[in-house]
């Protein structure tokens, strides 16, 4: 194959803290022999993905410069976050989890992919082209399209691994906040199919119809006047000791904790200083509100436990046959327990248009975006 030369969106932060989004161009060679080359036609925006696009930047300060076809994107990152991408100053930083596309060219090893659709997970997806080992992508089923496949890693696999950790941690049902989101809507289709009982808990009624339309049992607006009370209720009744928040910051962690902590009371027969005897476990893995993490945590006992969660550490410690299982169900399943939507399709340019970015920066339930390289 002969070079081939594409557009990749970068980001980059210099030492003053302004944060440049901009499309560079890459050159691809022909690949070895145990790599193929993919013409990238789908990739998710996710909220890990805007972690790293965006960073502590204040989306306020954006300013617009370059052309339609070669946007340039710059924001300010506050004095008080440098220190969060202190590590990265200087650096031009490809974006973009995970996609999906079709093999264009492969090493000696891997002709059998070469023109096959694949799913592919290992970042620098916002791009025209990637270059990858050929034991990192996955061939798609017949019939499926790069938009079904694109999101085949980051929520299926997530969503799963909440699955997983429960069962290894001896925990027999889970509470998950920001419930109604592509990945809130895969934790609850797996628990139905598992027999897993779930409380989902949401911001608004018309996430809990979300959640309710695709059969959960215990959904729970946080903004109702009844919450708390409901929330116990609802523990009481799944006997749910494990929590997985994507909000992060505030009291909503804490007030679940207290809640689990409640549901132990009810069945506790004689008093104790230190609370109830049950463990629970709540696990931070998102960052919806940016505010510090408040936790009471004299309101529940002294059996807890709080931790954050990502997905590779994860995949390290459970191990190959454990990942393996996972993958595979992502795969039997793609179209149905992991299928995602998408609110709308845009090309490398669009998303460095400031209408555009502002849309899918608000990290809004139900409005997820995908880029389309070739567009």
């Amino acid at each position: 194959m002969s070079d081939v030369t594409g557009l990749e969106l970068r980001s980059a932060v210099d030492a003053e803290g302004q944060l440049t989004l901009s499309l560079e161009e890459v050159t691809h060679g022909a690949p070895a022999a145990d790599e193929v080359v993919v013409r990238v036609e789908a990739a998710p925006i996710n909220p890990s993905d805007l972690g790293l696009l965006l960073g502590p930047a204040d989306v306020a300060s954006l300013s617009a410069s370059g052309t339609a076809e070669r946007p340039v994107l710059t924001f300010q990152v506050p004095r008080e976050r440098m220190g969060g991408v202190r590590a990265r100053i200087g650096q031009s930083l490809p974006v973009g989890n995970e996609g999906a596309g079709t093999v264009i060219a492969a090493g000696d090893e891997a002709q059998a992919l070469v023109g096959r659709k694949v799913g592919m997970m290992g970042g620098a997806m916002y791009a025209q082209y990637r270059t990858l080992k050929a034991r990192d992508v996955v061939p798609l089923p017949d019939g499926a399209s790069a938009a079904d496949g694109a999101a085949m890693f980051v929520n299926p696999l997530t969503a799963l691994a909440f699955v997983e950790t429960m069962r290894m941690e001896g925990h027999k049902a889970i509470v998950h906040t920001a419930a109604a989101s592509n990945l809130g809507q895969m934790v609850q289709k797996i628990c139905l199919k598992d027999g897993v009982p779930l409380v989902n808990i949401v911001r608004s009624d018309a996430q809990k119809k979300i959640l309710r339309d695709i059969g959960a049992t215990h959904v729970l607006n946080s903004k109702a006047e009844d919450f708390r009370a409901r929330l116990v209720d609802a523990i009481v009744e799944t006997g749910a000791t494990i929590a997985f928040d994507a909000i992060g910051g505030g009291s909503l962690g804490s007030d679940i904790m207290q809640a689990m902590e409640q549901a132990a009371n009810r069945t506790m027969t004689e008093y104790s200083r230190y609370g109830s005897n049950t463990f629970k476990q709540l696990y931070i893995y998102g960052a919806l509100d940016l505010a510090p993490t408040t936790l009471n945590r004299l309101a529940f006992g002294f059996q807890w436990s709080v931790s954050g969660f990502l997905l590779t550490p994860f995949m390290q410690k459970a191990g190959r046959e454990v990942v393996g299982r996972m993958r595979q169900r992502v795969i039997d399943e793609l179209t149905t327990t992991f299928a995602s939507g998408y609110t709308a399709t845009i090309g490398l340019a669009e998303a460095l248009n400031p209408d555009v970015l502002r849309a899918y920066e608000k990290k809004a339930t139900g409005e997820k975006y995908l880029i389309d390289p070739t567009r």
